[in-house]
């Protein structure tokens, strides 16, 4: 059955298609699962410290140890706390689980391993350089595993460098979205995993095009993994940091009718033309691409959640009604490709709406957003606001490490889901009108802001095929200004 392309039989997994009548089942249910964690109750990491110059960050050290994971000996403190001293300053930084820019560093990855090592931490480290998985009990190296693949770049298995926790560990997990089990699952963050050979479900291995999955390792070892992870174990992840591009334009200013314009090679970061960058002002619903990542990095993309139409937000093409539960991959292109505020609520209110909101102004800080500001998940709020300098370091974040969310703004099928979604005939927002090179982006527009967007185009530059990302905040015209900035980029640089 799972050949044939117009079969209408879908599997769903499980326990997304169970009932739920308990004691505190109108509670989300990734909060939930939480509550009914130990690793939940405690505090997530003890304080580390590390003493070292600026360009070499050195060893870190935890307090305590318990059979749940890490927890302070005198006082339990959410995240680690890191000391970094300079020639004549001395800054404290705090690290969170999630993804961290600073393990995509060698020496810092290396010199936190050791420590971990030395204070007899049992934790499971994903190198991607060297393509190996390992496993220490008690700081001790007990299983040293070849990676067979990794998650599919910019996909939602894809994990990026950081600190995480181990959130479950399935002996065998069904994905509704790829139709496949994974063996000796083990997951973290929500939706990168550690697993065996997919399996379809009549139980054959997946082909050698498959690509769908997260980080993936032989059976007979992803089977020890299994039986020697428990919940709460800390993952290390270390990933190169993506290596500069190079391509170099002659960079000319032009007027255009937007007050606060950018446009820029996303690859390279070369700014073609901009305003001035670092002017915050409302964004619209250009937040929901904030939204997105969140819920990739937060929430079970291959979850089925009970919705409901929010009542305090209107869509403008409202398709939630009458429906009591969705997959939250659906939602995700409704909040993406119609710019659904009532699929931005719901999603939100799976993980807990303060706590989402939380969630990204948290992401914001970690990539670099210091003057954005989020209140909602839809963008209607006039204090959602950004800078063109901060909204081009998101776009760059989602296009280096999820890049299958600007896919689903272009409507593209992505590769190795096999599932198209429950929503049909959705309308694109977000493409440019008598432009065929759009390739992803996200408009908004309210009152406040005007009419907003990111957009991200193809063109040949000097024979090499280029992404250019248009950013404009404030439009009266906004496709008529992404055609004259796009006219100025071909005029000015293809030849």
């Amino acid at each position: 059955m799972r050949d044939k392309k117009d079969s209408h039989v879908r599997l769903l997994s499980f326990k997304d298609d169970q009932p739920e009548m308990l004691r505190g089942s109108l509670i989300p249910r990734s909060v939930r699962e939480k509550q009914k964690s130990p690793t939940f109750k405690k505090a997530a990491m003890a304080t580390i410290k590390v003493v070292a110059p600026v360009a070499a960050v050195a060893v870190m050290a935890f307090v305590a140890v318990s059979s749940y994971g890490l927890v302070a000996a005198k006082q339990q403190v959410a995240t680690p706390t890191v000391t970094i001293i300079d020639q004549d300053t001395t800054k404290t930084v705090t690290l969170s689980y999630g993804p961290q820019a600073a393990f995509s560093q060698e020496k810092f990855f290396n010199e936190t391993r050791e420590a971990f090592i030395e204070k007899s931490i049992s934790f499971i480290e994903v190198d991607f350089e060297t393509k190996m998985v390992r496993h220490f009990k008690d700081g001790v190296l007990t299983i040293s595993a070849p990676v067979l693949s990794f998650g599919q770049e910019g996909s939602w298995f894809d994990a990026p460098s950081g600190l995480y926790e181990v959130e479950s560990n399935e002996k065998r997990d069904f994905s509704s979205l790829a139709q496949v089990y994974f063996p000796y699952a083990i997951t973290f963050e929500g939706n990168y995993a550690i697993h065996g050979v997919p399996e379809y479900p009549d139980g054959s291995p997946v082909k050698e095009d498959f690509v769908a999955g997260g980080i993936r390792i032989a059976n007979t070892d992803a089977e020890k993994l299994h039986q020697l992870t428990t919940l709460g174990t800390p993952v290390l992840v270390y990933k190169k940091a993506v290596k500069k591009d190079h391509f170099v334009y002659a960079a000319e200013v032009m007027d255009v009718s937007a007050p606060h314009y950018l446009v820029a090679d996303i690859d390279s970061g070369t700014m073609l033309a901009a305003s001035d960058l670092r002017i915050g002002v409302p964004i619209a619903s250009v937040t929901k691409l904030m939204t997105a990542v969140v819920t990739a990095e937060k929430l079970d993309l291959d979850s089925r959640i009970q919705v409901g139409s929010p009542n305090f937000v209107e869509s403008l093409i409202p398709r939630l009604q009458d429906r009591n539960s969705a997959s939250l991959y659906s939602l995700l292109q409704l909040l993406l490709v119609e710019s659904s505020n009532e699929a931005a609520e719901v999603i939100a209110g799976e993980y807990g709406r303060s706590e989402f909101i939380k969630e990204m102004n948290t992401k914001a800080k970690q990539i670099g957003m210091l003057e954005s500001n989020f209140v909602d998940p839809s963008g209607l709020g006039n204090g959602n606001t950004s800078t063109l300098a901060d909204l081009f370091r998101l776009t760059q974040y989602i296009h280096i490490n999820r890049n299958f969310i600007f896919e689903i703004t272009a409507k593209e099928k992505l590769t190795g889901v096999r599932d198209t979604g429950e929503f049909s005939d959705l309308a694109n927002f977000n493409e440019v009108d008598e432009m065929n090179n759009f390739v992803g982006g996200k408009i908004g527009e309210t009152t406040a802001a005007g009419q907003t967007s990111i957009s991200l185009h193809e063109v040949s530059i000097q024979g090499s095929k280029r992404t250019v990302a248009i950013i404009l905040l404030g439009s009266t015209g906004r496709d008529a200004d992404v055609r004259t900035l796009m006219t100025f980029v071909e005029e000015q640089y293809r030849r």
